[in-house]
């Protein structure tokens, strides 16, 4: 009986052509093809590039170690093409069938190379599902963290576009909050703020809660911690949208926001701006509001 992986080696070897096209073969009439995310010629060129790149680690590697260094440049390939179809929009199904679908061209070749002998055939065939599962598996994990890195930038992109930084006056900003503040969008929200500050040289800058659905003790800390860094660059801040359930919880949290100046409505907070910057409206327009 041949050594164990010798077959497969030697399948890989001699058989590319042949392992390709009855592996792209496989795919195209999967239930898992998509054709309207990949042309048959790129899923072509990905299986060529993968099968030449086992069939080099397979050469001069461990074929039960796939993290060792003879299969580096075959994960790195596997990475690349997880993110390339997460990105695409390929779901980890049909992502990792694109490895596993390897296994039918594979066994067939076994069986025509062991025939009579059910052992060596057995063996080859576990020592062949064992590389190619753990590759799929891989393939997964690899599919999985991509999607995870692209939904939390595409959370970061949300979070930017949900806390625009409005000049209303000279000197004069307003950050409109909608929605639940936390920790990580009240990151967001200071370098939106400090960088704008920065940017136009505003005094002041009115924080709007309106669309804040509710002010726990954390929410009030953020709020805190925003206009702290606001002062630090010389801007000083209103809190406007302080309706009459957020002043009763805020004062039942004991929550101390004596330091900072507080309005019922933004139209509030502006007016006091204005004072403030001894701005002064258009005359048109003052006699319109």
């Amino acid at each position: 009986m041949p050594n164990a992986g010798q077959t497969l080696r030697k399948i890989l070897s001699q058989n590319q052509q042949e392992l390709l096209a009855e592996w792209v073969q496989a795919q195209l009439s999967a239930a898992t093809l998509r054709s309207d995310l990949m042309k048959e010629n790129e899923l072509r060129e990905q299986s060529r590039e993968l099968l030449s790149l086992m069939q080099s680690a397979v050469e001069s590697g461990n074929l039960a170690q796939v993290d060792g260094q003879h299969w580096a440049p075959a994960l790195d390939f596997l990475s690349r093409v997880s993110r390339s179809r997460a990105m695409q929009g390929f779901s980890p199904l049909e992502t990792a069938t694109f490895v596993l679908s390897i296994k039918q061209p594979l066994f067939t070749r076994l069986r025509s190379e062991f025939k009579s002998d059910a052992q060596g055939l057995a063996d080859e065939v576990w020592l062949t599902t064992d590389l190619v599962d753990k590759l799929g598996l891989f393939t997964t994990e690899a599919f999985v963290k991509s999607r995870e890195e692209i939904i939390q930038r595409q959370q970061r992109e949300m979070m930017e576009l949900s806390t625009p930084v409005v000049k209303l006056w000279d000197n004069i900003l307003a950050l409109p909050l909608i929605g639940t503040l936390d920790s990580e969008r009240t990151q967001v929200v200071m370098e939106s703020l400090l960088q704008k500050i920065v940017e136009t040289g505003a005094a002041i800058a009115i924080i709007d809660i309106t669309g804040v659905p509710t002010v726990d003790t954390l929410v009030a800390q953020h709020l805190l911690k925003t206009v702290a860094a606001a002062r630090l660059m010389g801007a000083d801040c209103i809190i406007s949208g302080i309706r009459p359930q957020i002043a009763q919880t805020i004062v039942h949290l004991g929550v101390n926001l004596s330091e900072v100046t507080t309005k019922a409505s933004l139209a509030d907070a502006f007016s006091i701006a204005l004072k403030r910057t001894q701005a002064r409206l258009p005359q048109q327009l003052g006699s319109a509001t």
